[in-house]
């Protein structure tokens, strides 16, 4: 792999984790809702889940769907009807006030990195990146140290953007200002989240 085709590989995936879906909501609710730490571990979660992506799509996930194209499908409807649930979950609860910041119950670290993690696990649309865009990307032959630096990366890329939109979210300010709109966010969340999943359904 040569270094334009790396760096071309980077600028793809930069550009295709900063641009908004789930993965930025969940983040971003996490955050404003929680802590840092809690938007840390949703972040580390997400990063995981993409490596997770890359490293089937390097072990033949694009194979795997041409020979199987049902599977894809299943995957789409599995992950458009979590995203469904996470939405409904967010309006339904919307209306309850949350507790003061010294009694608010606080999402363990564990938690969060599930959460991110199955976020990002469940999103088809990460599984039609790494299973098309990204395997296109590779060579034919994927040295164990190039899959290694690739895993990298896209851990690094993944991670590190939401990490810092966990910190932006996750300031006073910010925890105040969603305390006062905590309604009106909450559904608006609700809607975008669950907006993805029923596109994802009826692509």
């Amino acid at each position: 792999m040569t270094l334009a085709a790396f760096l071309t590989f980077a600028a793809l995936q930069i550009a295709i984790v900063v641009s908004p879906g789930p993965s930025f909501v969940v983040t971003l609710q996490s955050s404003m809702r929680g802590s840092f730490r809690t938007g840390l571990g949703v972040a580390l979660g997400l990063g995981l889940g993409s490596l997770v992506w890359a490293s089937m799509a390097l072990s033949g996930l694009a194979l795997l769907f041409e020979l199987a194209p049902a599977l894809l499908t299943f995957l789409k409807l599995i992950g458009a009807a979590f995203l469904i649930w996470i939405g409904i979950q967010l309006w339904r609860n919307a209306g309850t006030p949350l507790p003061t910041e010294e009694a608010a119950p606080q999402r363990s670290f564990t938690s969060a990195v599930r959460l991110g993690l199955t976020t990002q696990l469940a999103n088809p649309k990460a599984a039609i990146y790494f299973g098309a865009v990204f395997v296109g990307l590779m060579p034919a032959e994927v040295s164990p140290g190039l899959a290694a630096l690739v895993l990298a990366t896209i851990f690094v890329i993944e991670a590190g953007w939401y990490i810092i939109v966990a910190r932006f979210f996750s300031l006073s300010a910010m925890q105040t200002l969603y305390r006062k709109a905590k309604t009106g966010l909450e559904r608006a969340f609700g809607i975008v989240i669950g907006s993805f999943g029923i596109r994802i359904a009826l692509d």
